[in-house]
């Protein structure tokens, strides 16, 4: 009889989240094809994101102020974005050098902290120090005094551990302008949860590729956004899409191509360049169904791929009953 109460309780919480993420996804769906009655094409202007942006970038520390970590900023500039950025699980910020570098070439201050890199890291303690990052990036002054961070410009970006520390960072914080979690993992408390106090624009990064381990739902995060949110997945890209780390790639087998991360990257930058930066001609990479084509036929480059209303719902609620 236990067994069967059990089995008829999970049967109804789960008939519940899908009514709920359906409300969601539907409301979602019905502003994206308002603002959208054609789908964006995003290939040529990821094409030129994808590559290093105009400005020269500065490299610092954050051990002045305290905290372990990176700074990247352009060369000059005044009341510019910024981003705080979480890393991945046992990942070191060193590994995203590449990534931070693009971000800031394309004018985006970055700050990354480098803490709990242990086995077992407080997600809710490295979502206070993404919170203090953001307090930096305002408050130090950077590079040579020729570099200013505007406080209604201001986003959260992460990786794996760190995009699920983003959106719990975010919620119920109206001053954060935008949130990328790029292959959200599971995190405590719920990232899912946390995601219906989010009312900043989202982008969840997510793959259809079958996943060694079970990091977590992004579908699902994104399904539960409060705010305008896009999903989208990147063929080719998976958990290791940011990161460069030879040293887990030889250990597990798995990594990214240096063309699909650059992909990655750009598809990043437009959105921020879109949200904190307010530039309306990467407005584009805001829509939910927007995509992009491969330039050349049967080349290996990343072809960028949507998931809104029904779709996106299916995808959530299959990684829900596989991970259950």
């Amino acid at each position: 009889m236990l067994a069967i109460i059990t089995s008829s309780l999970t049967l109804i919480s789960a008939t519940n989240w899908r009514k709920e993420c359906s409300r969601k996804i539907t409301t979602h769906h019905q502003i994206s094809t308002t603002l959208n009655t054609v789908a964006e094409n995003l290939s040529k202007l990821m094409s030129k994101l994808s590559k290093r942006g105009p400005h020269r970038v500065m490299v610092g520390n954050l051990d002045y102020v305290g905290l372990p970590g990176k700074l990247y900023t352009p060369s000059e500039g005044k009341q510019l974005p910024a981003i705080a950025f979480g890393h991945d699980w046992l990942k070191d910020v060193k590994a995203y050098h590449a990534a931070l570098r693009h971000f800031a070439s394309w004018g985006i201050v970055v700050v990354a902290p480098n803490t709990e890199k242990n086995f077992n890291p407080n997600h809710r303690g490295f979502a206070s120090d993404l919170e203090t990052c953001l307090q930096i990036a305002t408050g130090v002054k950077l590079g040579n005094g020729n570099v200013s961070v505007a406080p209604g410009r201001l986003g959260l970006v992460g990786h794996g551990m760190g995009g699920g520390a983003a959106v719990l960072a975010a919620a119920g914080r109206p001053n954060v302008g935008a949130v990328v979690a790029a292959y959200p993992s599971s995190v405590t408390p719920s990232a899912e949860a946390a995601a219906a106090s989010v009312t900043a624009p989202g982008l969840i990064l997510g793959t259809g590729e079958y996943a060694v381990l079970d990091f977590g739902n992004p579908a699902a995060i994104a399904a539960k956004w409060k705010g305008e949110v896009a999903y989208r997945e990147i063929t080719g890209a998976d958990q290791s899409a940011l990161a460069h780390d030879p040293v887990a790639k030889l250990l597990t087998g798995q990594g990214t191509k240096a063309n699909v991360r650059e992909k990655v990257c750009g598809l990043i930058t437009g959105f921020l360049l879109a949200t904190l930066g307010s530039d309306k001609k990467y407005q584009g990479f805001t829509a939910a169904d927007a995509y992009a084509k491969n330039p050349v036929p049967f080349r290996h480059t990343a072809d960028v791929v949507s998931f809104t209303g029904s779709k996106l719902l299916e995808k959530a609620d299959f990684a829900q009953t596989s991970s259950t």
